[in-house]
């Protein structure tokens, strides 16, 4: 149980499918079934196969689960969905790392200026 304003956010540790099922109050062989459907769903696994989530795939799992239960995707639908959610969210950290390179490529070019500047005095 989390004490009154305690952050909301999941501790930074594995869980096991059982932990999960009572965190999304899911049942295993839903979350199971889920990771053959989402191919980005890919829970770790012990040697001896015990599944390991981590808090960002019950982040995926709660999302998902948002997306069937409570907005009535198919499982087909909420798959584009998502697909479409982290293609947008790689074009936008693409974006960003394009603004830093050319930043850097701006940085980098008044450096040889000035260099330049001292090697004609």
């Amino acid at each position: 149980m989390t004490e009154p304003g305690a952050s909301r956010a999941l501790p930074k540790r594995l869980h096991k499918v059982g932990a999960v099922s009572e965190i999304t109050g899911l049942p295993a062989h839903v979350l199971r079934y889920w990771e053959s459907e989402f191919s980005f769903l890919k829970p770790g696994k012990t040697r001896g196969g015990q599944r390991l989530y981590t808090p960002e795939d019950i982040e995926l799992v709660l999302r998902i689960k948002e997306l069937v239960h409570e907005q009535g995707f198919t499982i087909a639908g909420a798959r584009r969905r998502l697909q479409s959610e982290r293609a947008g969210e790689s074009t936008q950290a693409m974006e960003q790392v394009a603004d830093v390179l050319d930043y850097v490529r701006h940085e980098l070019r008044a450096i040889l200026t000035l260099m330049d500047a001292d090697d004609k005095q």
